[in-house]
């Protein structure tokens, strides 16, 4: 089979870890702990993607510095490739995250590069071949929309936490055959999720930590328990989701066994550090799956 395309953001990242979040006051506070390691949500769903045994192309957006070096040797696994595309100044993405332990992130963007030059002819050829295009928030992702629409090749999108009036997310949430989102700003995750199918997704799922996730395909709903784990790392839980419910669907397991899977690698990549699921087994996830009980709601 042909390596899925993944497109987007790719960062070197430092995390520190607070007890809570700062005041908007002026204070000096102690770090529990500060992390230097690999980010950006596409990266996220490649690493899983990988470790769960698909084959990947991401493509990206990297500079010639210290960090993109950094990032191309965290990506250096097997069963992912990496098309690097320059940055202009040649700097590449950076994030400053912090971290408090009830969860609760605040992100700083220190670079967010622009990428130089038109679409590889490459990465279109790959396109035209692939069997899913995951196709993440970013302006390098705009033109493959289209180009995955025109070569019929599926696409699925993670609009993260959109509100559902945000203007940039829109785009991708018109075009998904398969769409996933946060609950985090959505006041009514139903309505949003039965619009997306009514105007043509096959599958909208919105996630809700450790609430679990809600599921609306064209015959209804269903109710996605979360597995209960001891949470070390959360950074990439959605991505590692959306990785899991693709391998899945690649394997032509039906939707029901789809969500289970991606609950069950959701919640094996947040017990462990580092982004996503890189660490995560086919094996370990599929026994997992077992013990998650999806249902019609």
């Amino acid at each position: 089979m042909p390596a899925v395309v993944v497109n987007g953001p790719a960062s070197w990242n430092t995390l520190v870890r607070l007890d809570a979040l700062p005041q908007p006051r002026s204070q000096t506070l102690a770090a529990r702990s500060v992390e230097h390691g690999l980010g950006g949500t596409a990266a996220g769903k490649a690493v899983t993607l990988a470790a769960l045994g698909v084959d990947v192309l991401l493509s990206t957006v990297l500079g010639d510095d210290e960090p993109g070096t950094q990032v191309r040797t965290g990506l250096d696994r097997p069963g992912l490739r990496v098309l690097g595309r320059p940055a202009a100044r040649g700097r590449t993405e950076q994030h400053l995250n912090l971290l408090a332990q009830n969860g609760d992130r605040v992100s700083i963007y220190l670079e967010l590069p622009q990428v130089q030059g038109p679409t590889p002819s490459g990465l279109l050829a790959a396109l035209r071949e692939a069997p899913v295009a995951v196709l993440d928030l970013a302006e390098h992702s705009r033109p493959l929309l289209e180009a995955a629409r025109a070569s019929r090749v599926p696409v699925w999108c993670d609009v993260h936490d959109d509100d559902g009036a945000a203007e940039y997310p829109r785009a991708f949430a018109q075009v998904a055959d398969v769409l996933l989102v946060s609950a985090a700003r959505l006041d009514d995750p139903r309505r949003y999720l039965d619009a997306r199918v009514v105007a043509g997704a096959r599958l909208a799922v919105c996630t809700a930590g450790s609430a679990g996730a809600l599921a609306r395909d064209a015959e209804g709903w269903w109710e996605v328990p979360a597995v209960r784990v001891d949470v070390v790392d959360p950074e990439g839980a959605g991505d590692a989701f959306l990785a899991g419910l693709l391998a899945a669907h690649l394997d032509g397991l039906p939707t029901p066994d789809g969500l289970a899977l991606a609950s069950a690698v959701a919640a094996l990549a947040v017990a462990q550090p580092g982004l996503g699921g890189g660490s995560v087994t086919r094996a370990q996830a599929d026994a997992l799956a077992g013990s998650v009980r999806v249902r019609r709601a």
